[in-house]
């Protein structure tokens, strides 16, 4: 299966960054939805109304999350990698979105620049204007 692999710079510290994505009240404001998330190993999460939902496989705060993702339409889960990095006063996030089906690649990588990690870039740069 394909894997998708993106960099986002992020106007806001690694802390920033990781908290927005492991925070579920930092995750609704950039979604626009209710979310449940965890920030421990083995911790589950669910996103737009169950849609998405998975477990942490690796947390490394401020640093690193690995995720294994599930969509309700497809038949295997897929295994999702963030990378945070300090660049200055900014954070720059490598993702790696690995066993996405091939049917969704486009629609997927789409995704994460409308409604995940573009919208947490998104967020930061209203905020810290």
């Amino acid at each position: 299966m394909p894997a998708i692999q993106k960099v986002y710079e992020m106007n806001a510290s690694p802390e920033e960054v990781f908290d927005a994505l492991v925070n579920p009240d930092l995750i609704q404001i950039w979604s626009g939805d209710e979310a449940q998330m965890s920030d421990k190993v083995g911790g589950t999460f669910s996103l737009w109304g169950g849609q998405m939902y998975g477990v942490n496989l690796e947390v490394v705060k401020n640093k690193k999350l690995v995720q294994e993702w599930s969509y309700y339409q497809w038949a295997e889960a897929s295994k999702v990698t963030f990378l945070i990095k300090s660049k200055g006063k900014k954070t720059i996030v490598e993702l790696i979105h690995e066993g996405v089906p091939e049917k969704s690649i486009n629609s997927i990588s789409d995704g994460w620049d409308s409604y995940y990690l573009g919208a947490i870039q998104e967020m930061f740069q209203i905020v810290k204007k």
